[in-house]
């Protein structure tokens, strides 16, 4: 792959877009204002972090529901 230039990839605040270094003193946002914003996101509970479902019995009733449109799907072919 001799010859081939090298992607400079751009970084961009994932709030307003704009781009910034990695190096910069705010990275990855472009100052104290989108790291704000960010923040206030999660704390309102706007970004949401998915969990796996640990009640045994909630997770059997998922289960059991997948089951049954299987078996409805099946009976109708």
């Amino acid at each position: 792959m001799a010859g081939r230039a090298k992607k400079k990839i751009q970084l961009k605040c994932p709030i307003c877009k704009k781009p910034v270094g990695a190096k910069d003193e705010e990275f990855p946002f472009c100052g104290p204002r989108c790291r704000t914003l960010d923040l206030g996101r999660w704390a309102s509970g706007a970004y949401v972090i998915p969990t796996p479902i640990e009640d045994i019995e909630k997770e059997d009733e998922v289960t059991g529901l997948a089951q049954r449109r299987e078996d409805e799907s099946s009976e109708h072919e």
